[in-house]
């Protein structure tokens, strides 16, 4: 059955051909889009010990679910190996769903990464059917220098953050969301819209339904409790106290968030302010592991643009993670793709970053030829 269009419009998409250094060739099957290079040239250039570093640091930088940073990395003499590290998958999601969207975020990290050592990045995406948990292995390809646009994204991911309080009063910069819809488009996915008071009432509809039920769901609470940290904590993982608000902010024009204090008054986080400027849906063509990866991708890319213009996004996981709710919300949005992240987006003057964990416990230490 052909899906309805639906009432989405996507300005600057087809106003011609994206040119991004990092994006010269755009993902397909497997969203794998980054410009090929033989097995040959790419293997001509070695990574040195600290550029390994400065990589798997930068790679790291990338948003993940409950910031559980569920990646690892095994460095060769000529590639950087991408795995799932599924000890840090959470309970309410058995397929790694949510788990590879994180991944596929570190991996524009590292290829933004090595876009910043003036070379196009050689991605081979899921290169292995028989190691489930090698995601991608990614080389240094061609010569080229990195270009304003990614110099931008690279200085933003220090500052860029999931924003879960109060958003500044003021409008998006001029062109930005038609910039970030782009940005989604150069990485295989679509950035949607949800500009029309009735589609947003729907989608509210469903995730205020969905997230009083996991309010109660001691899976999804279980889940909570293992990855928020009290203000006295030094973890490097999880998310701080001073990233949510003692209880979820509610008000009119936000999408319900989850309760990460759950009763406990941890949360420091303040709550309030104007609503979002914007509410988007992150799209892909399929609902598979490529696709996936292909979603974080364009999470990470959509994301640092944005942090750029010091704009931020709240994220709502929460009611896509049942496959019979992300086809409902496909179907009463009339959406033009799978229904892989929410994000409503603002402005904000300051930023709490997230901890991370350094690149030295980020290594894969079993033998790379080993079944994963």
């Amino acid at each position: 059955m052909t899906r309805p269009a639906g009432p989405w419009s996507f300005p600057g998409a087809t106003s011609g051909p994206v040119r991004f250094g990092l994006l010269s060739g755009m993902l397909t099957g497997t969203r794998e889009r980054v410009r090929s290079l033989s097995d040959e040239a790419a293997s001509r250039v070695q990574i040195s010990p600290d550029q390994v570093e400065y990589l798997i640091a930068t790679a790291a930088r990338a948003p993940s679910i409950h910031n559980t940073q569920p990646w690892r990395f095994h460095a060769s003499q000529y590639s950087i190996e991408l795995y799932a590290d599924p000890g840090r998958k959470l309970r309410v999601d058995p397929l790694g769903r949510e788990l590879l969207i994180s991944c596929g975020a570190a991996l524009f990290g590292l290829r933004l990464g090595m876009r910043s050592l003036a070379y196009m990045p050689a991605v081979e995406l899921l290169p292995d059917p028989a190691r489930l948990r090698l995601l991608a292995r990614v080389s240094l390809g061609e010569p080229e220098p990195m270009n304003a646009a990614e110099r931008r994204m690279l200085e933003a991911l220090p500052h860029r953050h999931t924003h879960r309080g109060p958003f500044a009063p003021g409008a998006l910069p001029a062109g930005l969301l038609a910039g970030l819809q782009h940005d989604a488009l150069a990485e295989g996915a679509t950035l949607a819209l949800v500009d029309r008071a009735h589609a947003y009432e729907q989608l509210a509809d469903i995730a205020a339904a969905v997230t009083r039920r996991q309010d109660l769901d001691p899976q999804a609470r279980a889940d909570m409790r293992d990855w928020t940290r009290d203000p006295a904590s030094h973890a490097h993982d999880g998310v701080p106290s001073s990233a949510f608000a003692t209880a979820a902010d509610r008000h009119r024009g936000r999408l319900p968030q989850r309760d990460f204090d759950l009763g406990r008054g941890l949360g420091l986080l303040g709550t309030g302010g104007p609503p979002p400027a914007a509410t988007a849906v992150l799209l892909t063509p399929g609902d598979g592991r490529g696709d996936w990866l292909c979603a974080g991708q364009a999470l990470d890319r959509v994301l640092a643009d944005a942090a750029s213009r010091w704009v931020f996004a709240s994220m709502h996981t929460q009611p896509l993670e049942a496959a019979v709710i992300r086809e409902l919300i496909r179907d009463r949005l009339a959406l033009p793709g799978a229904p892989q992240m929410i994000l409503q987006l603002g402005l904000a003057r300051s930023t709490h970053v997230t901890a991370r964990r350094p690149p030295s416990e980020l290594l894969e230490p079993d033998a790379p030829g080993k079944a994963r």
